[in-house]
């Protein structure tokens, strides 16, 4: 005991090492037995890692690494898997495994497809399994409508085409096209059918790979019927269009995928089915390694094709479904970087790439890098090397390849982020994947990047005009992670043009954006000087001026005695008082004529702002204070109501009018406005004047925020209607609700509508007296331009919502038995307190500034 006691209170402490807990200290050896005494414990073995977690690893990382023949990896990995086939835990895990890794990573199916078909030449049995496993899972995605793992599993059965015996995965094809063909003829407007038909079509080439007469008969007779399909127009298809191209207004071509598509396979085969792009690892593995025969004269062990039932009324899937497009912004140009639209290598890619970036935005950063190294997971010679300049492509030996996988890589993303109607996932998610691709390879996605801006900024007259915002959204984002660093001189020429054409309209809209990610001065100063003056000094101030601190404003007394009252958190009782005497005043100024309550309402608002004019936390916790006395307003006056959304308007229109966007979005949560009251703010005559608001950026954002809110309104409905089991009393108050929010919804669609067909058609007063003049009508095309933009996107945006509630109110649940259960509603209280978190932000009442309406939880 003495002796630890001893050592304890070493100051080296006890044992080996440094330090007062560590141990050792300045102690010396006594002996020189001590050298050869080994004080340390001993190391912990680990046990071997499994085979299954083993196996794992190997199948994940196959074709990922240019240093390895993918043809040997999934020799080498289908023996193993065979060997360990009396392993039950080892065949489970790698059954549950490999079909997730289908779904997941569709870059690996055609090598995942060559372990399976080594695992067939030794263990023929298992590989039966395996393809029962893949048909469940198969089923289940037919049958709950998940559409792009059906597309995926049946890819992967493709490639497995030469183990089935008969016609294999061609007669499942069969089946689905006859559903499809059901859909088409109970409905034009159906788009299941033709997503049916897209994928029947995608799985072809890829059951093709070992080319089979009888095989090549069965494609041809798809292809024949298929077309039908393909050739028949959609009512959508002119509204998903990316560019609004007409007989006097040129533009970009975006062909329908499924009408692309179906020409591309015609021209491969009477080529005789080439398919050069899609890697063949199992026809390079196959061949007999004792007697070194052709892979034909290999026996292989053929199996039926599994049972997949397609049923005679198919699951739609949980998202609306809608025509596709072609959208590129590299395809078809002078220096061949991506395939051209007439060869199937162009949509082959594009789908793999577009199915990469939607299935792993749980990861941004393994998606981008499956973008940047899809070169080893396709055949040898797809691409040029990386990195290769575009203008050393000419340099490429006649019949080699130029096509770039950082151009195939942004055409994608782009693809993604600027698809109509909606894109599938939150687009900061494909401003992220940008970011990550450049932080990967910021030499090779650089120049790609800006060859894709300079295509877009140079169509951006003919661009819908939801994608010209979504463009613009995007651009300022990506600068401000790059220090708000481009080559403004490029666009040095369009700085004097009119506010009015698309060009200047984009510029001023991204500077507006760069000032709210950052500050006025800072964002002048990445800019040449021409651009100075689109900055004014009066953004340089971060609070904008309080307009009653000038004697000269009305009722400016009275308004610095509401400054002080609400700065000292006085009761609504001090305050009250002063609204009054500024409402009398004005009755007796004008006679009576004029509304009191909107002046009170103006010097109330601006007040607000201002003094919350620090952030955006500051005003709406003010605005949190005196939501009662706001939510007075609306109901005693509709003016004064209005006069809400001019005061905060007017109060950041100078500075940054995207935070009064942001203010009057937290004032519809709150419903202290009305989405019919911004409309008619926005678009009535005195505002619109001969349409020139039209190309305000934050205009288009705030009536385009209120919309959505709107329609996101209509489906939270829906989705509640569609719940199962619902007692009657509850079915019939929703149908109730639905019914009164669509014909709300309709009529600011139509507010929306008539407000924009004066100035598309040139009909608008404010025009008509103003056509005089050849300066002025250039001015007179370039409103008709923004009218009819306008039109284009809030017509489409009223139709899609129109196709989503119709869809799926033919599908509603009847409803269950009657119970003692009530439907849980939202406390109107704690909806307009959680406005203020913008939990609720969704939950707007369409018809008046009353409650929000009840919803099922």
């Amino acid at each position: 005991m003495a002796e630890v006691e001893s050592r304890n209170n070493y100051p080296g402490g006890y044992g080996g090492g440094r330090g007062h807990f560590g141990g050792g200290g300045n102690r010396k050896r006594r002996f020189r037995e001590d050298d050869d005494y080994d004080r340390r414990s001993v190391r912990r073995r680990y046990d071997e890692i499994p085979p299954s977690a083993r196996i794992r690893k190997e199948i994940l990382s196959i074709a990922e690494s240019p240093l390895h023949k993918p043809e040997d990896d999934a020799a080498a990995i289908g023996r193993r898997i065979a060997e360990h086939s009396s392993d039950d835990i080892f065949c489970n895990h790698t059954f549950e495994f490999i079909p997730q890794l289908i779904v997941e990573q569709p870059f690996k199916i055609p090598f995942i497809a060559a372990i399976v078909r080594h695992v067939n030449l030794h263990k023929p049995e298992l590989a039966n399994r395996f393809m029962e496993k893949i048909a469940d899972r198969t089923q289940a995605s037919l049958d709950k409508g998940q559409w792009r793992s059906l597309k995926l599993l049946l890819r992967f059965l493709g490639c497995l085409q030469p183990l089935f015996e008969d016609d294999g995965v061609f007669s499942l094809l069969d089946e689905l096209f006859n559903r499809a063909v059901d859909l088409q003829a109970a409905s034009s407007e159906d788009a299941l059918g033709l997503e049916l038909a897209k994928i029947i079509m995608l799985t072809i080439p890829y059951s093709l790979t070992i080319l089979n007469a009888n095989l090549e008969l069965k494609a041809a007779e798809l292809l024949e019927k298929t077309g039908v399909i393909a050739s028949a127009p959609h009512p959508f298809g002119s509204l998903v269009n990316p560019y609004d191209v007409t007989e006097t207004r040129n533009g970009p071509g975006s062909p329908s995928v499924i009408s692309l598509l179906h020409a591309q396979l015609q021209a491969e085969a009477t080529k005789g089915w080439p398919l050069l792009c899609i890697p063949r690892p199992f026809v390079m593995a196959l061949p007999s390694e004792n007697s070194g025969e052709p892979e034909e004269a290999v026996t292989i062990h053929k199996h039926k094709f599994p049972s997949i039932i397609v049923a005679s009324t198919l699951n739609s899937g949980p998202a609306p479904l809608f025509p596709e497009v072609y959208f590129s912004v590299f395809a078809d140009q002078d220096i061949e970087t991506v395939p051209k639209t007439s060869e199937i290598a162009a949509t082959l890619l594009r789908d793999n790439l577009v199915d990469t970036i939607n299935i792993l935005d749980f990861n941004r950063a393994a998606s981008a890098k499956f973008l940047i190294e899809m070169d080893c997971y396709w055949a040898a010679d797809t691409f040029v090397k990386r990195a290769t300049p575009v203008d050393r492509l000419k340099d490429v030996s006649e019949g080699k390849s130029t096509w770039k996988t950082e151009d195939l890589a942004v055409d994608a993303i782009f693809s993604q982020m600027l698809q109509l109607p909606n894109a599938e996932h939150k687009l900061v998610y494909y401003h992220s994947m940008v970011t990550e691709t450049c932080k990967i390879a910021p030499a090779a996605v650089a120049p790609s990047l800006g060859r894709a801006i300079r295509f877009l900024y140079s169509n951006l007259s003919t661009m819908d005009q939801e994608l010209t915002y979504r463009f613009m959204d995007w651009f300022s984002h990506h600068l401000s992670n790059f220090d708000f660093r481009w080559k403004w001189v490029e666009w040095v020429n369009d700085v004097d043009i009119s506010p009015l054409h698309p060009r200047k309209s984009f510029i001023l809209g991204v500077t507006d954006k760069e000032v709210r990610l950052s500050f006025a001065k800072r964002i002048r100063e990445t800019l040449p000087e021409r651009y100075h003056p689109l900055i004014p000094a009066s953004k340089d101030n971060d609070i904008p001026e309080y307009k009653y601190n000038r004697e000269t404003t009305p009722y400016s007394k009275e308004a610095k005695s509401l400054l002080q009252h609400i700065k000292r958190k006085s009761p609504d009782s001090d305050i009250a008082p002063i609204i009054t005497a500024i409402n009398d005043s004005e009755l007796d100024r004008t006679n009576g004529t004029d509304d009191g309550l909107v002046m009170s309402t103006d010097a109330f608002v601006t007040t607000l702002c201002y003094i919350g004019s620090k952030s955006l936390s500051h005003v709406l916790s003010y605005i949190e204070r005196h939501k009662e006395r706001l939510l007075s307003i609306g109901p005693a006056s509709d003016a004064a109501r209005m006069q809400i959304i001019d005061s905060v308007v007017a109060y950041w229109r100078e500075v940054q009018p995207g935070v009064a966007v942001n203010i009057i979005d937290k004032l519809l949560n709150y419903t202290i406005v009305t989405p019919a009251s911004v409309l008619e703010w926005a678009l009535a005559p005195e505002q619109l004047q001969a349409g020139s608001l039209l190309a305000e950026t934050w205009v288009y954002e705030m009536v385009s925020g209120t919309m959505g809110k709107v329609t996101n309104r209509m489906r939270q409905i829906v989705r509640a209607r569609n719940q199962t089991s619902l007692p009657p009393s509850q079915v019939e108050a929703l149908d109730e609700t639905l019914l009164k929010e669509r014909e709300g919804m309709r009529a600011l669609f139509a507010t929306i509508a008539d407000a924009v067909k004066g100035v598309a058609e040139g009909s608008n007063n404010a025009m008509v007296e103003g056509q005089d003049g050849q300066g002025e009508g250039k001015e007179m095309e370039l409103l008709q331009l923004w009218g009819g933009k306008w039109a284009r996107v809030f017509a489409r945006k009223a139709a899609v919502e129109e196709s989503v509630v119709s869809e799926a109110m033919k599908s509603f649940p009847a409803a269950g038995p009657e119970t003692s259960d009530e439907v849980v509603m939202v406390d109107p209280e704690r909806s307009k307190k959680d406005g203020a978190a913008d939990q609720q932000e969704d939950l707007i009442d369409l018809n008046g500034g009353d409650a929000v309406e009840d919803e099922i939880l």
